[in-house]
């Protein structure tokens, strides 16, 4: 009887623990040939995927002229916007974003130097601001480079949906 009354407490303190640590996962495929997905649900929360910028100017294959994609500051707009429509997507907005880390690079048109101010100038459009006073956590870094030769920044971002 008394081993009967043990078990049975100690299956009382672990049931508790192993139903809250089944988490629902969903996987955002952009779709079925692309290599990553844009981003990930675990629970209440959203991992996104880093994110370029889309170019400014794209490529012209019949005259031979490349994709112009801008500065940083260009860069990072095109981001920032691309980065608030999938939260959207998702029923989230830039005021669940509770993480995001940055990655820079030089900008050759500058002598390669990292222009910061060009990223944060579109930053504060988007937090600190009247509407959405809420500010992140984040991680600015500088990399040598970035997988796509012409990227100046990549952003991702972990968001939060509240309860």
């Amino acid at each position: 009887m008394k081993i009967t009354k043990i078990v049975l407490s100690a299956a009382m303190l672990v049931a508790p623990i192993a139903i809250h640590a089944q988490t629902t996962v969903k996987h955002l495929q952009p779709n079925e040939k692309a290599a990553i997905a844009d981003g990930v649900w675990a629970g209440d929360t959203l991992y996104l995927s880093g994110q370029l910028a889309s170019p400014v100017t794209p490529a012209d294959t019949a005259k031979g002229t490349p994709a112009v994609y801008g500065d940083t500051k260009t860069q990072a707009a095109s981001v920032f916007a691309k980065i608030q429509t999938l939260l959207k997507a998702q029923g989230l907005d830039m005021k669940d974003v509770v993480k995001m880390t940055v990655f820079l690079a030089g900008d050759p048109a500058n002598g390669g130097k990292l222009d910061f101010a060009g990223m944060q100038s579109e930053y504060v459009k988007y937090f600190g601001t009247k509407d959405q006073p809420n500010k992140v956590a984040r991680s600015a870094v500088q990399v040598a480079a970035l997988a796509a030769p012409w990227a100046l920044l990549e952003i991702e971002v972990i968001a939060v949906k509240s309860k």
